[in-house]
């Protein structure tokens, strides 16, 4: 068999375990910028301060029609996928959602825009993490005071904002396109907003997190067949880019069944894609393992609108992944 035709018949799970032994072989190692407090952090457990090794201009592509790409060498928690998924289209930066329903992937975040603020009251006491989600869950003026990232990727979806009072939903805007005009070209949605972002940003109004998945772009062939592409300036390949994969092929098919198209593809574009060095041995047992089928991902087939989407409007069947591998996540906490 030839090599071309060797690859197509690849399962297109090897993407991603070629794309992390690529790192591993040929990534070029970086510096980590750390904020004093997440440098203590590393201090006080006695441990190493990790880097990443990193190559930059990469790309996979799942096609949809051949099965939902939740990876199989190793167990990835959908629910979590699916809550921040319906965060996300919710419009709100405000994590409280995400702590309600046990998902958790923010909650660092939010506690630094916590103390961020009560440093700016003039406070030097501040909850620990953990009691800080408790008040978040239970405490409802706290919460919207205190777990609320400000201009972060649900607003910039939903509420991406312009001069004085203009502001842009673009996935409302998309939805509509879409059902009219299938074809245009134009179907994009930015996360990155200059305004809000690194020293750009005014005053006060930084964001909590700059956005990794940046932009991504909707398209449809000439089989009615909807594609969804992403750009991503940043990839945390081991614990962040199995969700990216996931998250956006069923935002792609959400969408689908919202504007009435077929399923296309989900094509994933990386800047810098990297291993965190603290994630090297999870990312080498990884790559011993052979992947399994792709699941099948159902969606409830009576929701004709974006915003109506639950919990419960998801399901997945046959899903055999090997098990879960752990690792750090390491919270920069800063860019």
């Amino acid at each position: 068999m030839d090599e071309k035709n060797n690859n197509m018949s690849k399962h297109p799970e090897y993407q991603f375990l070629d794309l992390i032994q690529d790192i591993l072989d040929n990534g070029n190692d970086k510096e980590l910028f750390l904020t004093p407090e997440v440098l203590a952090q590393f201090e006080e457990k006695g441990e190493v301060k990790p880097y990443i090794r990193s190559v930059f201009g990469r790309m996979m592509r799942f096609d949809l029609k051949q099965g939902f790409p939740l990876l199989t060498t190793k167990k990835v928690f959908l629910k979590a996928i699916v809550v921040e998924l319906l965060w996300l289209l919710k419009g709100s930066g405000n994590i409280k959602y995400l702590i309600d329903n046990n998902v958790h992937i923010w909650d660092e975040w939010g506690w630094k825009k916590y103390v961020e603020i009560k440093k700016l009251e003039g406070e030097t006491e501040f909850l620990k993490l953990a009691e800080y989600v408790e008040k978040v869950k239970t405490d409802p003026e706290f919460a919207e005071k205190y777990a609320d990232l400000g201009p972060a990727y649900p607003v910039n979806w939903r509420h991406f904002k312009g001069e004085g009072e203009r502001e842009a939903d673009q996935i409302a805007w998309i939805i509509e396109g879409l059902k009219k005009r299938p074809y245009r070209k134009s179907y994009v949605v930015s996360a990155w907003h200059p305004v809000y972002t690194y020293e750009m940003a005014r005053t006060g109004e930084s964001m909590a997190l700059p956005p990794c998945h940046t932009t991504f772009q909707f398209n449809v062939n000439d089989k009615d067949e909807l594609s969804c592409a992403l750009f991503q300036r940043s990839g945390d390949t081991f614990l962040g880019v199995p969700f990216n994969i996931a998250s956006y092929a069923l935002l792609t098919m959400m969408i689908a069944q919202i504007t009435g198209l077929k399923l296309g593809e989900f094509v994933h574009f990386f800047g810098d894609v990297h291993v965190y060095s603290n994630h090297f041995e999870a990312v080498k047992e990884q790559l011993q393992r052979e992947p399994r089928p792709f699941p099948t991902m159902k969606l409830n087939p009576e929701i004709t609108n974006i915003d109506d989407f639950k919990l419960e409007d998801f399901s997945i069947e046959n899903y055999n992944p090997h098990p879960t591998l752990k690792a750090p996540i390491t919270n920069i906490g800063g860019f």
